[in-house]
């Protein structure tokens, strides 16, 4: 193996760090990779620089656990959903929530900004997408996409589409340009959805064990990745910076990693704790993964890496 591929690879732990967020249950690098935030089972939400290993500032203002989390493109806002059925939008440095959303009726799981970072997507139990504008001040969303007939577990976004992962088996995209919906039928409930870089691809999560790589166009099966265990609880999986890697977590708390074009496994990363790994981040360039599992957010890099002091 060239030094070029073996530097790409992540393996190696460089550092762990306890949240002291009770079990978090996400984490999300910011748009350029240099910070990231974590969402407590204890209300608030952690802005970190993980590859220091500290913890720069707290928010709190949800009423209950906190599942998800986005930075804008700017880093100067970010938003978060939660058990308590609401958005909220803060100002990075004054920790002040700035707008407040409300209108689903289930908790919300997945939440995601456009890429100007004027909209702000939410995706629930109650089977909807709301799309909220972050400059009006009415209350209610802007469109409301409900042709998801269970939970909406996942939400990707990108400049002219919007993709959506449910628990009714289906994955949805929308085609803002044109005003076209587009379903494909994966047989298992979806959690998780990811685009590759190329934007060619659609990467899925769920509840068979199964992850699959499907032509965005087409909806054609390209290739399947298995060896991990995902029959019960949301598992987040993630497409490596290079596109050359898919990594997913496990329900026995291991990140499974697979070469995208074999499907061949190519790694396991073991972590200390029998919990379920449900939540992981991939830098936006470089090689490093993020993950947390129980209490504690884990920094893995290439074998060169230096550890986290």
């Amino acid at each position: 193996m060239s030094k070029e591929s073996q530097t790409e690879v992540v393996e190696k732990l460089v550092g762990s760090h306890d949240c002291k967020q009770g079990a978090v249950r996400a984490v999300r690098f910011n748009v350029d990779g240099n910070y990231c935030l974590t969402c407590g089972a204890d209300k608030s939400i952690k802005l970190w620089n993980p590859h220091l290993g500290t913890m720069i500032k707290s928010y709190t203002g949800h009423g209950y656990e906190v599942l998800d989390a986005h930075s804008s493109v700017d880093n100067a806002q970010f938003c978060s959903c939660s058990l308590d059925k609401s958005v909220l939008l803060w100002d990075v440095s004054s920790g002040k929530i700035v707008r407040k959303f409300r209108g689903h009726v289930g908790r919300i799981n997945c939440v995601r900004f456009n890429e100007e970072g004027n909209v702000i997507l939410s995706g629930s139990l109650d089977g909807s997408v709301r799309i909220w504008d972050c400059r009006s001040k009415k209350p209610e969303p802007i469109q409301v996409l409900d042709e998801a007939k269970d939970s909406v577990t996942s939400l990707f976004v990108s400049a002219h589409e919007i993709i959506t992962g449910s628990l009714d088996c289906n994955v949805r995209r929308y085609d803002i340009r044109c005003g076209e919906l587009v379903s494909d039928f994966i047989g298992s409930p979806v959690t998780c959805v990811n685009l590759t870089r190329d934007g060619q691809c659609v990467l899925t999560s769920s509840l068979d064990s199964t992850l699959r790589l499907l032509d965005k166009e087409s909806g054609e099966l390209l290739n399947e990745y298995t060896g991990h265990k995902n029959t019960e609880y949301r598992v987040e999986s993630v497409i490596s910076s290079s596109d050359r890697q898919i990594l997913s977590g496990s329900e026995n708390g291991v990140v499974f990693i697979w070469d995208l074009v074999s499907g061949k496994l190519n790694g396991r990363l073991e972590h200390d704790s029998g919990s379920v790994l449900h939540s992981l981040s991939y830098h936006p360039s470089q090689c490093c993964l993020l993950t947390v599992c129980g209490v504690k957010l884990f920094v893995w890099k290439s074998i060169h890496a230096q550890s986290i002091a």
